[in-house]
């Protein structure tokens, strides 16, 4: 077993220890000392771009920078000193001078790590010209909007771009003062292999990058007498958007969300979590016809996110017909809004509003999609908002979210297991459908429902479950770099008509899956997507039903109105199709 290595050094002269290879950014906090920084974030490798964690090491002429300078024997640092804080000082206002002013109109207002520290190092005046390029807006996607005026230069985006997601839509372009970032060969975002993640914005320091913003259209249906507007919140939201109220992180707050939706005028509240147990029936139904019967070709990977859908089409359109045909759980909602439910309550279904609250960009997307996603003859989602947006429009409407009483959603359409909750965490559509798998397979529920083998952060995830006597190979991959890894593998066995790997894939485009979504709450952490992903899991563990078979109100949805899973009838409004498309749009 191999030992760490510890290192010793002196920090303001305080005495740490930490393992080799630690960096003096990091090795600070040990001993309680705060270097300030832009361009490091925990996700990413650090690029020492913006200059501002500038240290002193006694016996080296040269100031070094504490983010990817990794602590050595002996090192006698200096964090702040006038010389070290007036060197930071310039740093900064040179920033400023190439950066817009417009900070009460910007998407990050209040939320903006160039306006945080700015506010910390006291900025009250231009020390240097302001000279601030006219870039126009990028607002090509619908999904996300690119700011380059408003841009650093950390690298931040391209680095999640490129090596956490393996998409390169991003890159840096021109040179010195001109640098900026855009679509490699300055097209549109939506011209480029862009998949709507926004992990770009999620990593972003500033409003360069953030998502297009549909509160307004909402607030104006809420107001519209004619409109039935409804709402639904997935899983992984409500288990994050309490950081925008000072919550512990992970804190679930699913019933004080039911109570802020009727507050905001919501007519209906539903869960997405009930479209989550439908789409494991229909999911699970697919695997076991694929697995026991043969009806096509395995493996069958999972299609509940829509940045993976379009990452498929773009790179992986030659194995189309290994994805689940089951739409993802909140379209599933979306349709049944406009049909069962408008039915059940004699409601005009051009009348219905759906808003979808989503811990991700890409189902603004993911709406909009042609034909398949307006199977109830009208666009099956109206709105999708991002936690982002939702946190926003809570307190824009002065509620006090902390002091809500809890209530209820409408069972019909809101009722879930803990299987629907566990989708926000990468493994959990995983989980929930060999849950209700193995009882199609088998007739029985598991005795014990838990797969620990697909839980975690780790970014592939191979595992063997045993049904009866029979070997499931299952994989689960989060993070589009770790997708491709297991995609690869996938093909190439089949290109060379060698056994697969494996049966049943779950992918997440996003680290750590929905919990980690571009939407989500900024500056997030491992630690933190694990502490999301544990309110989710402890919410499953708290839940009489566990597996999604055995939710009531699916079992009623599939004997008044779709029959059963996978029927002609399932199929015309819960399923969908994919085709290959090029990666990129000219």
């Amino acid at each position: 077993m191999s030992t760490v290595t510890m290192i010793k050094a002196i920090i303001n002269g305080k005495a740490v220890k930490v393992p080799q290879g630690t960096s003096i950014l990091d090795a600070a906090r040990k001993v309680q000392v705060k270097i300030p920084t832009l361009c490091k974030h925990p996700d990413l490798s650090p690029s020492a771009g913006c200059g501002i964690c500038i240290v002193k090491v006694k016996g080296n002429r040269k100031m070094l920078r504490a983010c990817c300078t990794p602590i050595e024997e002996g090192m006698d640092i200096i964090t702040h000193d006038p010389e070290i804080v007036q060197t930071r000082f310039t740093v900064l206002e040179l920033i400023l001078s190439n950066h817009p002013t417009d900070c009460l109109i910007c998407g990050r207002n209040n939320d903006c790590e160039l306006q945080k520290i700015s506010a910390e190092f006291g900025i009250r005046e231009d020390v240097f010209e302001r000279i601030v390029p006219e870039i126009p807006v990028d607002k090509s996607t619908g999904t996300i909007i690119l700011d380059p005026r408003k841009c650093i230069k950390c690298g931040r985006c391209i680095d999640a771009c490129q090596n956490m997601q393996d998409v390169w839509a991003l890159s840096f372009i021109d040179r010195g003062f001109k640098t900026r970032m855009s679509p490699a060969g300055d097209i549109k975002l939506a011209e480029s292999p862009c998949v709507r993640c926004g992990q770009c914005s999620a990593h972003c320091p500033t409003g360069a990058i953030f998502e297009h913003d549909d509160t307004r259209k909402v607030w104006e249906a809420l107001q519209d007498p004619e409109k039935v507007v409804v709402v639904q919140v997935a899983p992984a939201v409500r288990v994050a958007v309490g950081e925008g109220f000072d919550y512990p992180v992970g804190t679930n707050l699913t019933k004080k969300l039911y109570s802020a939706f009727r507050r905001l005028g919501f007519k209906a509240i539903f869960d997405t979590n009930f479209g989550a147990d439908l789409t494991i029936l229909e999911e699970a139904g697919e695997f076991v016809e694929r697995f026991v019967h043969g009806k096509a070709p395995l493996p069958l990977i999972t299609t509940c996110c829509p940045s993976w859908v379009d990452y498929m089409e773009k790179y992986y359109g030659d194995m189309i017909q290994h994805f689940s045909s089951a739409k993802s759980p909140h379209e599933m909602v979306g349709v049944l809004s406009k049909t069962y439910y408008a039915q059940k309550q004699g409601l005009d279904p051009s009348k219905i509003v759906m808003v979808s609250i989503m811990p991700c960009t890409s189902k603004k997307y993911e709406i909009t999609r042609t034909n398949e996603m307006f199977a109830s003859g009208y666009q099956d989602v109206d709105f999708a908002l991002t936690t982002r947006e939702l946190i926003r429009m809570l307190k824009h409407a002065g509620i006090d979210f902390r002091h809500l009483p809890d209530e209820e959603p409408d069972s019909i359409l809101g009722d879930y297991t803990g299987a629907g909750t566990i989708f926000g965490a990468t493994g959990g559509v995983m989980e929930a459908a060999l849950r209700t798998a193995y009882f199609n397979v088998t007739g029985e529920n598991l005795q014990d429902v838990k797969f620990q083998g697909v839980r975690g952060l780790e970014g592939v995830k191979e595992t063997t479950v045993n049904i009866k006597g029979t070997e499931v190979k299952i994989a689960v991959a989060h993070g589009l770099a770790n997708v491709k890894f297991v995609m690869d593998k996938v093909r190439a066995a089949l290109k060379n008509n060698q056994p697969i790997p494996y049966h049943f894939i779950e992918v997440m485009a996003c680290p750590g899956g929905c919990v980690g979504g571009g939407g989500q709450p900024y500056m997030v952490t491992d630690e933190i997507r694990k502490q999301r992903a544990k309110g989710l899991y402890d919410e499953d563990e708290a839940m009489t039903k566990r597996c999604s078979h055995e939710n009531p109100y699916v079992q009623q949805l599939y004997k008044e109105f779709l029959e059963k899973p996978l029927s002609h009838k399932s199929h015309e409004l819960l399923h969908t199709t994919y085709k290959a498309r090029p990666l990129y749009v000219k």
